[in-house]
């Protein structure tokens, strides 16, 4: 589907892997050198889109709008814009959706968000806000011709009682306007599989699996913390085999990678998307040793 000169090849026609990259907005000068730096490295293997996130509770949305617009503005890359309902009135999400269409950016992550201050806190809507991504993916189409994606969670979202809540959920999004989903971190490919055809059985809605090449094993084991991701005890006991040797983890940590996308390519996955921690070397690796070409 092409959406004005930007388009989301692969996640949406299913005719190719789509490789995809995502990035978080800096918080000063020299993680924005940083982010650059890995923004312009990764540039050259031509990913379907890259995304910008928003921070915890929906935090550094200033910031996530502008880098996101200057990878519109300054780079071959196709942005897929993060969009949260977290803190904002239905006037203040449009008026964001504006702002990205104006600066010619068409494919949005729609996400609810999480609870401001305290992820695992109760959630509560702005008083003049939306209450789920649904509603927002709705918002979003209806305001113009943008391809909207949204978030899975294979492990069970945290608010969720079963599979089958997180089963229902996906599907009022696809039903609601969402093309795609991308998935948090994966590091059980059953548990994706598992998600994926079971929405299948119901809906046509790809879904992307996230994958993180682990480099540090205190970061990994806070983020898996923080977004509700179990960590299985075959990824844990292979880093913390090598948890002192700061060299071996990013060497395991890449080869989980790798394993992981064999087994999610050799199943059919409409795409990979890394996280990438704002650094390129550990994602090409893995890029590399899938043995992918650059697409014509």
């Amino acid at each position: 589907m092409t959406v004005g000169t930007h388009s989301i090849p692969g996640v949406l026609t299913g005719r190719a892997l789509a490789i995809s990259f995502e990035f978080f907005p800096p918080k000063d000068d020299e993680s924005e050198r940083q982010l650059w730096t890995a923004i312009r490295t990764l540039e050259r293997v031509r990913p379907a889109f890259v995304s910008v996130t928003y921070g915890a509770g929906g935090t550094t949305q200033d910031r996530t709008v502008r880098v996101t617009e200057r990878i519109a503005r300054e780079t071959s890359l196709t942005p897929l814009a993060h969009l949260t309902c977290v803190g904002a009135s239905v006037t203040q999400l449009r008026q964001v959706v504006g702002q990205y269409a104006a600066a010619g950016i068409r494919n949005i992550l729609a996400l609810r968000g999480d609870p401001p201050g305290d992820v695992r806190g109760t959630w509560v809507a702005h008083p003049d806000g939306l209450d789920h991504a649904d509603e927002l993916v709705a918002l979003i189409r209806g305001l113009g011709d943008f391809t909207v994606g949204v978030a899975a969670f294979p492990d069970v979202h945290p608010e969720s009682r079963t599979i089958e809540d997180d089963v229902e959920t996906l599907v009022r999004k696809a039903e609601a306007g969402a093309s795609f989903a991308v998935t948090q971190m994966v590091f059980d490919a059953d548990s994706y599989l598992r998600l994926r055809d079971r929405v299948a059985a119901r809906c046509d809605l790809p879904i992307t699996p996230g994958l993180m090449p682990v480099t540090n094993v205190r970061q990994i084991e806070r983020m898996s913390q923080l977004m509700g991701t179990p960590l299985p005890r075959a990824v844990t006991d292979r880093l913390h085999a090598v948890a002192e040797d700061g060299d071996a983890v990013r060497r395991v940590g890449v080869q989980i990678a790798t394993e992981l996308a064999e087994r999610m390519i050799a199943e059919g996955v409409p795409g990979l998307h890394f996280i990438t921690m704002n650094r390129s070397s550990a994602t090409l690796e893995v890029h590399d040793n899938l043995g992918l070409r650059l697409p014509t």
